[in-house]
């Protein structure tokens, strides 16, 4: 008994560094330790999308993140069997859009060019494909537009 609590105590005391790599730590080995604590933020948003997707929560998610993530990013993705789509956003970073086939096909038709430069109608099918409140994208194609009687923004 004395033998199992000095165990757990050893164990806990610790540092994360320290302990063994669990096997889906190990599969992230690859990527050196201070690559990966400094990509962790990042790492976590990831894993929250992923499973939001798994759990049916989004059919599409666009995560944006800097280059130096992207192979860890679609490293996983490639683990876990979810179809992406990787576009350049600026110097430093890259948008990788993950989901359903039938998303991202769609996808590959509309998004040739930075997001900033999409036309209104684009912007709003994109948007509604991320699951955007639907209403509040109305509201900003119509502000786009210039047709925008009830919104906040109209003069």
């Amino acid at each position: 008994m004395q033998q199992t609590v000095e165990r757990q105590m050893t164990s806990e005391a610790m540092s994360p560094a320290m302990k063994v790599l669990g096997e889906r730590e190990k599969s992230d080995a690859r990527i050196d330790f201070s690559e990966r604590e400094a990509a962790r933020p990042e790492a976590r948003v990831l894993m929250n999308h992923i499973y939001e997707y798994k759990k049916g929560v989004r059919r599409m998610i666009l995560f944006t993140c800097n280059r130096r993530f992207e192979a860890f990013a679609t490293n996983r993705l490639c683990r876990q069997s979810i179809d992406y789509v990787v576009q350049p956003a600026g110097k430093e970073n890259v948008n990788v859009y993950f989901g359903r086939k039938e998303c991202l096909d769609a996808i590959r038709l509309f998004i040739t060019r930075p997001l900033n430069e999409l036309t209104p109608e684009e912007d709003f099918i994109l948007e509604a494909m991320l699951g955007y409140d639907i209403c509040v994208q109305c509201e900003r194609y119509c502000e786009r537009k210039g047709r925008c009687a009830n919104c906040k923004h109209a003069q």
